[in-house]
This record gives structure tokens, sequence and C-alpha cells, in this order.
């Protein structure tokens, strides 16, 4: 028996006992002094968010095209992609609105490269805050562009370093029955879809649209980095991804279904389809197939299907991140496997042919 006479405070460890260490970060309020957005670009974000959220709405006719690399780690070639969607946006703009996909943080299903914002250098050093520096200014150009960005919401903390950028979000399939991610979509400032469990389960969409449209309160940061109470009054501009799961689920009875589990939940008609993961068995050859068949729906007056995602990069394929990342492949993707940038600007230009 341990006499207690023995013991002191210091024998034992009763937190962080498995925190290796605690490094400060530079707060929000930092990033933004540091990287500042214009008034001008401010005024494009807010437009891009009302005419998205008009899509949703139904009160713009324009289909919602969400298309860019499955994650962003080359910026350099981030940067050329950027530059081949802005000219093809302006071409298609009449009927499609395009919204690049500007993905820093990734899920992984066990273990693997979490992002651009979490190991920007790709050597599990993780340097965050030079991730966070490197996304906010990226994002920045995209902006400056005139093309609108898209990215997954991921870490609860992260909106507050370059929220203010961002046009549409996505709940991802693994987080959109967490209840930490219905709350931080409650408070997210612009457009957010849910996508569908990875088993195909849409009830946990539909759900988390009705958490997500409700004002909650949660543990957050502020913009000096406190720790904060936040309060939202509910993310109003919410719709349902359909991703596929155990079998597609893009075909028309699967969309009718979604649709009425909207409606039987009192929420909007509105639903894009993922064109990639279980819709395509995984194979990004079969993503324009998918896209195809998802506007022939909507061009035979199917009004709910509001839009599509497409995994796109300069390059086909992907590939293996290695020790060495010098030996990377230029604009190949690193994690799902994307289209090329001659097959997506031909499918985006079919897609707009087709809705005419």
């Amino acid at each position: 028996m341990i006499d207690d006479d023995d013991l002191t405070m210091e024998a034992f460890i009763l937190e962080n006992r498995n925190v290796a260490s605690l490094t400060p970060l530079m707060s929000p309020a930092t990033l933004h002094e540091r990287l500042p957005l214009g008034t001008a670009e401010a005024a494009f974000i807010d437009a891009t968010r009302r005419d998205i959220g008009a899509i949703i709405a139904g009160r713009d006719p324009r289909f919602l095209v969400v298309v860019g690399p499955c994650s962003i780690h080359d910026l350099v070639a981030a940067r050329e992609y950027l530059g081949r969607l802005r000219a093809l946006a302006d071409e298609i703009a009449d009927r499609v609105l395009l919204v690049m996909r500007v993905y820093f943080e990734k899920p992984r299903t066990t273990v693997g490269w979490k992002g651009l914002v979490n190991d920007p250098h790709m050597n599990d050093t993780f340097d965050i805050e030079s991730g966070l520096t490197l996304a906010r200014s990226f994002l920045l150009e995209l902006v400056e562009s005139g093309m609108p960005a898209a990215t997954e919401a991921l870490d609860p903390i992260v909106p507050q370093y370059f929220g203010d950028l961002i046009s549409w979000y996505a709940i991802g399939a693994r987080t959109t029955e967490s209840q930490t991610h219905r709350e931080m979509a409650s408070g997210l400032s612009a457009p957010c879809g849910f996508k569908n469990a990875t088993d195909g389960n849409v009830q946990v969409a539909v759900q988390a649209m009705q958490a997500a449209r409700s004002p909650h309160a949660f543990l957050g940061i502020d913009g000096d980095g406190r720790t904060a109470v936040v309060r939202t009054r509910g993310n109003p501009d919410l719709h349902a991804i359909l991703r596929g799961g155990r079998e597609p689920n893009y075909d028309a009875a699967a969309v009718e279904a979604c649709i009425a589990a909207l409606g039987a939940a009192g929420l909007p008609p509105a639903v894009v389809v993922d064109c990639s993961h279980g819709n395509s068995a995984k194979d990004a050859a079969r993503q324009p197939g998918v896209a195809r068949e998802v506007v022939a729906q909507r061009a035979a007056g199917q009004g709910a299907l509001i839009g599509i995602m497409l995994e796109s990069n300069l390059e086909f394929g992907n590939q293996a991140l290695g020790d060495d990342v010098s030996q990377l492949r230029y604009g190949v993707s690193i994690t799902d496997a994307c289209i090329d940038w001659e097959t997506t600007a031909a499918l985006l230009r079919d897609i707009h042919a087709a809705l005419g």
C-alpha cells in the first residue's frame, strides 16, 4: 500500500500525458493583418456567396460546378490550374457557375498526409503556421483573380484563419455525423453542403442539415485566439451532396429519394452530386460519365439537381507521396486520382452546351 506521506502532486501526470509538445500559434487576427482582404475582393466573395445561396434556393438557374484538385500540395501547379479555370469560367458563365476546389485539409481513414495546412512541407514537420499562411495567401490570389473558392471544413479552428475567403464549404462523409461539425457549419458564413455517409446513408446528411440550420452554442476561439463560447444563428444556405457509398447514388431514383427525404424534413430540395468517390467507384476515368448523366437529368427538368463536384488536376491520376518530394510528378494529385485538364475543359464545355 502506498504511503500518502511519500506522495506529491509532481508524482502524477494527470494532464497531457500523451502530448509530446504544445506550440503556440499566431492568432487569426494576426494572420488577417499580415494578409488582409481588400474591399473589392470582399464584395466579390459576398456576391458569390449570395449567388450560390440563390442557386440552392432555386432563384438562380445556373448550374454549380465545384471543380479542382482533390487536394492542393503544389502551389505552382495550383496557380497554373487556376489560370486555366479562370479563363474557362468566363466562357461558360451564363449557364455554369464555376467554383475552384481548394482543399487544404484531408481527412484520413487511418494515417497519411493531412493536407497543406497541417504539413505544408510534406515531411511530417507539421509547420502549421506556415501552412495557414500559404493557404490564406493562395486564397487571396484566387479572389483577386475573380475565382470563388470551395473547401472542406474539417478542423473547427481553421475557418477563423481564412473563412472570410471561402465562397462554399463541404462537410465530408466522415464528419457529417459529427456534432462538432454540425455546430461549426451552423456558424459558417458561406453556403455549405453535407455529404451522405460513407456507406451511402443519406438520412445522416438530412439530419446534419436540420442541425446546422439551427442555432448552437459551443467552444471555439475568437479572432485573437482566445477560447470563447461561440453562439451561432444557424446556416440557411445548406444542401445535400450525394457521393455514393456501397453503391452509386446519382441515378434518377436515388436523386428522387434524396429529394423526398429533404422534403419530409422540411429542407430545401437542393442536391449536388459528387462525381468522384463512391459514385465513380474511385475510378477517376468514370467521373465524366457520372457528370453527363447528372446533367442530362437536370436538362430533362430535375431542377433540384443544382450542381456537381469534380476532382480534376493538370494531369490524370494520382501518385504516392514518397520520402523525396522533389521526385513528385508535376500536376498529379497525391491524394485521390483526378481527371486531367483537357478532359475537364471538354466536359465543362459539354455541360454548358447540354444546359442550353
